[in-house]
Parts: structure tokens; C-alpha cells; sequence
């Protein structure tokens, strides 16, 4: 099954090649979660900030237990600064 992956700031570098305006679609096997999708393409945990799937935040400590569907939208972003 297929998902869109969206890496957004920094966290772009972490996308497969291919990859178009920090979006990506990526096959996930059944049964794969939030976290098991993110360690799989290297991105630093303690960099995903914002997590966004299908538009719904994503707390850290749910990210392991939630599994991903054919379609879903996941949407990441790292802390940023300013002011």
C-alpha cells in the first residue's frame, strides 16, 4: 500500500530520491506505524516536532502504536525558532 510522505524544512534531506516539493509516495507494508516509517528513512526522532497524519496531530508518545492505511497523508516538520 502506498502513503504520502511530506518532510518539510531540514527534515527534506531524509526523502527518497524522486522525491518533488518535499512530498513523496512511499509503499509501506501492513502493519507499519508512524515511527517505523520514520526510522526506516533515517529521520532523527527528536527532530519530527509536528506530526501530522491525514491532518490530525500525532503525539510522540502514539507514534509507535499508530498504523499507517493505503492513502494516508503523513506529514512531518522539526522545531523551529524565531521571533
Amino acid at each position: 500500500m502506498d502513503i504520502r510522505l511530506k518532510l518539510y524544512a531540514s527534515l527534506g534531506q531524509y526523502l527518497p530520491a524522486g522525491a518533488k516539493q518535499n512530498e513523496a509516495t512511499v509503499e509501506v507494508a501492513d502493519g507499519e506505524t508512524i515511527t517505523t516509517l520514520l526510522d526506516r528513512y533515517n529521520v532523527p526522532r527528536d527532530a519530527c516536532h509536528l506530526v501530522l497524519l491525514n491532518g490530525v496531530f500525532q503525539a510522540p508518545a502514539s507514534r509507535g502504536d499508530k498504523t499507517l492505511s493505503d492513502g494516508d497523508a503523513l506529514a512531518v516538520w522539526p522545531p523551529v525558532a524565531g521571533g
